[in-house]
């Protein structure tokens, strides 16, 4: 059961945001070149609205997100707002420009090649979305791309704009309004979250089922089949779990919580080299790696190397009691 303990410590520590930095402070600036060559600063945006899109080019999403930025920009650029798209990609600026082009985008497209913003703002998911208000505080976040995306975002700006009040912000991002707009979506969501109640409590096979159900009714949801791949390790089906983790990852590349699902599965297998190969990767890449390391510990455990094991468990132990277990694909769907 070592599996639903770490699960229900994802659950606790696992705020869906966007971002892991305080929303209400001030927000961390920054200077970076645009894939233009131009130095761009946030605080030159001062008395402004100013958006920042956290985006990856091989990414449906995040051009989504990017097309619903340049549509609220052309919108609100007179009244004082300003998108601004970054990324850490930037070996291949002429792919950026492209994008840009393409997409008929008018904002700036910086380069975080150090991770810097990624960094100070505590990146957790792309595409991010982070919504500055005029005095320079940390407004609101928006995680990745759901249905509801573009009506939050322009809500939001409405709302810092005094266009609207408080009761008709909540009335636009209220979930019963989003509810309507997508019933499978809806749910694929209650499906999820029920299956999360079932795993905390450990009552694996009703989790099984009702995350089924999840998939059945939203097959491209990430977390659904993350939560289904790790569920099947716990019931010992390791072939059966690394279809799910594959399938995380075909729709998320870069979802650490399927590649640390995956390195699990592998260990099921005996294929122990094959697992540390991608768990390390797992580890180096992900700012919250504490299940990577326990799987890491397994790894090496199995193959002999108990000095190695014990170094990765004890990571895998600090980063539990200091409560930094932030793992997307297992919390709760809002």
């Amino acid at each position: 059961m070592i599996l639903v303990m770490l699960l229900s410590f994802f659950l606790l520590f696992s705020p869906a945001y966007a971002i892991s930095v305080t929303l209400g402070g001030n927000a961390p600036d920054f200077t970076l070149r645009s894939v233009q060559g131009k130095t761009i600063s946030l605080r030159e945006y001062k008395n402004k609205v100013v958006v920042l899109i956290y985006w990856r080019t091989d990414q449906k999403r995040s051009l989504l997100a990017l097309k619903d930025g340049q549509d609220i920009f052309r919108k609100y650029k007179d009244k004082g707002v300003q998108v601004i798209g970054l990324t850490a990609e930037s070996e291949n600026p002429e792919a950026i420009t492209k994008i840009f082009t393409d997409y008929e985008i008018g904002f700036p497209a910086l380069l975080d090649p150090d991770r810097k913003v990624y960094g100070d703002y505590g990146i957790r998911v792309y595409p991010s979305t982070v919504i500055i208000d005029k005095k320079g505080k940390l407004a609101y976040d928006i995680p990745g791309h759901a249905v509801t995306y573009k009506t939050a975002f322009e809500g939001y700006v409405r709302y810092i704009l005094k266009e609207i009040d408080e009761a008709e912000l909540q009335e636009i991002i209220s979930p019963h309004k989003r509810d309507k707009k997508d019933k499978s979506l809806l749910e694929a969501v209650r499906r999820y979250n029920l299956a999360l109640k079932f795993t905390e409590a450990g009552l694996i096979d009703q989790a099984i089922v009702a995350v089924k159900q999840s998939i059945d009714a939203r097959g491209d949801m990430v977390k659904a089949h993350i939560l289904f791949g790790f569920l099947l390790l716990e019931e010992k089906e390791a072939d059966e779990a690394i279809a799910e983790f594959r399938r995380a990852i075909e729709l998320e590349p870069r979802s650490h919580d399927a590649q640390t699902g995956l390195g699990g599965a592998l260990i099921l297998k005996g294929e122990f080299d094959r697992a540390i190969e991608v768990l390390d990767t797992a580890a180096i890449a992900n700012p919250y790696p504490q299940m990577t390391y326990y799987e890491l510990g397994k790894a090496y455990e199995l193959k002999g190397d108990k000095d190695k094991a014990i170094e990765m468990y004890k990571k895998a132990i600090e980063k539990i009691i200091n409560k930094k277990i932030l793992p997307l694909s297992v919390s709760k769907c809002q």
